[in-house]
């Protein structure tokens, strides 16, 4: 009888301890994925230089804090203060995917064509290339949105002649496969 009070009790000494043993510390959040250029501030007016009233370069663009497991990223540009053909579909400015989760930026003025040296794939409204800010100089500034998705598989998507159906067939491809995005946005509207 002795043994078994004498077990019972050293079971409930144990139950007690292990349920006031400390916590192990929680490790802290990790940093959130960002995207920056050294062009602009993040929504300032973006030069003229990256536009189409200007040379229409694309802009040097860094990221950091990439999630673990990223195999490529997808940029998306576009204009949201444009409604195209009266749906919902806003101005598609560039799509590059495929870009290599090593990778940790794109340099300033990426060369035109379909497949860029590192195998990621470019298109815009006006074929394989960067297409700059535009929006007319009679009506409002509008917001250039540069969007990076950190990916955790290749997209499968070839390029097509319409930016529009590779922009849905790409955002349809990603569903699920999102580790991260990070957003930097500038304004422009064409010099008067």
């Amino acid at each position: 009888m002795r043994i078994a009070s004498l077990s019972i009790g050293f079971l409930s000494f144990a139950a007690v301890a292990f349920a006031q043993a400390p916590a192990a510390p929680a490790q802290p959040p990790r940093p959130a994925m960002t995207l920056t250029t050294p062009a602009w501030p993040d929504g300032d007016p973006i030069p003229v230089k990256y536009t189409q009233a200007g040379e229409q370069v694309s802009p040097a663009l860094n990221w950091t804090n990439t999630p673990p497991g990223t195999v490529t990223f997808f940029l998306h540009m576009h204009d949201p203060d444009v409604a195209r053909n009266k749906t919902t579909d806003d101005q598609v400015h560039w799509l590059v995917w495929n870009i290599p989760g090593t990778a940790t930026g794109l340099p300033e003025n990426v060369p035109k064509g379909e497949k860029l040296a590192d195998g990621s794939m470019q298109i815009s409204a006006s074929g394989p290339v960067y297409r700059g800010p535009g929006a007319p100089a009679t009506g409002p500034q509008h917001h250039y949105t540069f969007e990076i998705y950190a990916l955790d598989t290749k997209v499968d998507v070839p390029a097509s002649t319409d930016a529009f159906e590779t922009r849905a067939n790409i955002m349809k491809a990603i569903q699920g496969h999102v580790l991260g995005k990070a957003v930097y946005a500038g304004l422009f509207r064409r010099p008067q």
